[in-house]
């Protein structure tokens, strides 16, 4: 399956990936070979860099790991295709503009007959490509943009029931583990993934949470992050599978988490049907 990967925190980082580390969860022997893509937030916009191809073999790699992109919110996600051919327009992270801001959206699992499932009413929002993910995010983008109709697109308790009715429709149909951010806030839901080689079932994502300055100089498998400053700042990672040694949490089923600068604010357990 898909690998997935979140940073959080108030102050900006510099978050690099040694994908030729990180491959090895997504080189050409490994398990995800299909492509690679990262998104870098500065402000409400974001730097959403992509290539269809193992990122142990690209020319590309080697360029982001010496650009100095200094973020407070990254999300990362290294692709095994299951759905659609390997082109740039099927590998996550995708992207989109909603209330002024850009919205980035990464999901790990299979999700069978979504488009007769969740059907896309709005011919503003279609998928360029064909894979399940991109459909499920637009599903999301159109349950969102009805808030806005009704003026409560910044309230903060119905975009998580809006969010959190999304992930059991998705769980209905396979595993939903999934990263949805604004910007501002991060939402992370925990479904199940396939465990390699054993193909049994186990946790969807894995969180660590750190509270003091050291948060801002980490390096994990294939992920250092440098603080911008030496303020301290809680910092969060998540990730399909743990980086460290450290003792991650694995996230239990129906989880659904909302993150905002490095910090939990809301915890809920996502309804087992919708």
């Amino acid at each position: 399956m898909c690998e997935l990967f979140a940073y959080s925190s108030r102050v900006p980082a510099r978050v690099r990936f040694a994908f030729r580390e990180f491959a090895r969860h997504g080189g050409p022997h490994a398990a995800n070979p299909d492509g690679w893509g990262a998104a870098y937030y500065e402000g409400e916009d974001a730097h959403v860099l992509r290539e269809a191809q193992p990122a142990l073999t690209s020319t590309f790699v080697p360029v982001l790991e010496r650009h100095d992109f200094h973020s407070p919110l990254v999300i990362a996600h290294i692709r095994r295709a299951s759905r659609g051919p390997v082109t740039l327009v099927n590998t996550q992270p995708f992207a989109r503009e909603l209330f002024g801001r850009r919205h980035i959206f990464a999901h790990n699992g299979d999700l069978p007959d979504i488009e007769q499932k969740l059907p896309l009413a709005h011919a503003a929002h279609r998928p360029m490509g064909q894979t399940d993910s991109e459909h499920a995010f637009y599903a999301l983008m159109q349950s969102l943009q009805r808030l806005d109709a009704t003026g409560e697109s910044g309230d903060l308790k119905r975009r998580i029931e809006v969010v959190r009715d999304f992930a059991a429709r998705l769980r209905a149909l396979g595993p939903a583990n999934f990263l949805y951010t604004d910007g501002d806030l991060l939402f992370a839901h925990a479904h199940r993934r396939r465990s390699h080689p054993d193909n049994a079932w186990v946790p969807g994502l894995h969180l660590l949470m750190r509270e003091a300055a050291s948060a801002h100089q980490m390096r994990a498998s294939g992920v250092h992050v440098q603080g911008h400053d030496d303020k301290p700042a809680p910092a969060v990672m998540l990730a399909s599978v743990p980086l460290t040694p450290e003792d991650w949490e694995p996230l239990p089923e129906n989880t659904l988490l909302v993150l905002q600068q490095g910090r939990l604010i809301a915890r809920v357990s996502a309804p087992i049907s919708a």
